[in-house]
């Protein structure tokens, strides 16, 4: 969804009706997880996937649909269904898709208060009724404090806003059900897909070395917010990072007690050098980043241990860093380490091996349950 706001703000800024297709749940295997969104525009322009192309032809047929009669409906894609077949969803999985079309005012403006709270970097949460007792596609949106929309009934608004509060805590997407609904037990449950939308997860690259530059580049790709972070004022420059969202000159540990880090926050050191590495890895291990990873040969990795135990590191902080940086890719080049320290981050993040996967059976894609 966030990678097709800047077509969505500006279609209903410029008044262009559209249908949001959304992916709102998932069985087997399947290349997109709920929330995954594809938008058609009434002039036939398309944005976003909910498949990486398996189904779009026939999702696209669907919104046209809805842009022509204003209905919305929800559609399953299965291996077994020959309209999927015909698509070419091949994966064995199943897609659940909603198509929402947006030309009402009202629909409309729910939607367009969520966007631009969005895009100014405020979190925002997205309900959408997916099934059940209740209008398919009524959404409530949670910013600030503040609620638009509703799923159709005042007790279920306060019960699916509480839930997504804390979804959105975390930063996680979810799909709740309720029983009960207007004060009576729901025969069939209301189904909610909560989309939440944080501010992008911090990357932290201290060391304004190329490699610095090399990982700054694909953190931006992967959708971080990154800072680099060095001492030496001629290194730690925009010029050198024109990828970085900041670029910062500050002893790192100094500037990492002083800023914030959560729980999607990675963090990578590079700057392989004692008098840089060892406060910064004390202070990083107080933290609860996701990942912290410290550049170095398996000798300095050796040294940089034992003078974290000097520290009073115990063996629980300890295995937390990814030490050496990175997955054996046989990586040389700044770009090929990026890649490496990259690839190990999403692994952390989604609970992969890092295994060829021709070497492995069961799912490819796994539950979204990470952050």
């Amino acid at each position: 969804m966030r990678e097709i706001l800047p077509a969505l703000h500006g279609w209903l800024e410029d008044g262009t009706a559209f249908a949001l297709a959304t992916v709102v749940g998932v069985e087997g295997s399947a290349p997109r997880h709920p929330g995954a969104a594809l938008a058609v525009a009434a002039d036939g322009r398309v944005v976003g996937s909910v498949s990486g192309g398996c189904v779009e032809g026939a999702v696209y047929e669907a919104a046209a649909q809805a842009l022509q009669d204003g209905v919305t409906r929800s559609h399953d894609y299965g291996v077994d269904d020959d309209e999927a077949y015909e698509a070419g969803l091949t994966c064995g999985g199943t897609l659940h898709v909603l198509v929402v079309p947006y030309g009402a005012p009202g629909p409309r403006a729910v939607l367009a208060g969520a966007v631009t709270a969005i895009g100014a970097g405020e979190p925002v949460a997205v309900l959408t009724v997916t099934g059940g007792e209740a209008e398919l596609g009524a959404t409530l949106t949670l910013r600030a404090g503040r609620v638009g929309g509703t799923l159709g009934d005042a007790g279920l608004d306060a019960a699916a806003a509480e839930d997504a509060r804390g979804l959105l805590a975390q930063g996680a997407n979810g799909v709740r059900r309720y029983a009960t609904r207007g004060g009576r037990r729901c025969e069939d449950p209301v189904t909610v897909l909560v989309q939440t939308f944080a501010p992008p997860p911090r990357m932290l690259v201290f060391g304004a070395i190329d490699y610095a530059s090399a990982t700054a580049r694909i953190g931006a790709f992967l959708g971080y917010r990154v800072t680099v972070c060095d001492a030496r004022p001629a290194f730690a420059t925009p010029e050198r990072f024109p990828d970085a969202d900041e670029v910062v000159r500050a002893w790192p540990h100094t500037y990492l007690a002083g800023t914030a880090v959560d729980e999607r926050t990675v963090i990578c050191v590079l700057t392989h050098d004692p008098k840089f590495d060892i406060p910064l890895l004390v202070a990083a291990l107080r933290t609860p980043a996701a990942y912290i990873g410290v550049m170095g040969s398996r000798r300095t990795h050796d040294d940089r241990v034992e003078r974290l135990r000097e520290e009073g590191v115990g063996d629980a902080d300890l295995r937390r860093l990814a030490s050496p940086i990175g997955l054996d890719l046989g990586a040389r080049t700044p770009e090929e380490t990026a890649v490496s320290i990259a690839a190990e981050i999403v692994a952390a993040r989604w609970g992969g091996t890092g295994r060829p996967l021709t070497g492995l059976t069961g799912d490819i894609h796994r539950p979204a349950e990470a952050r």
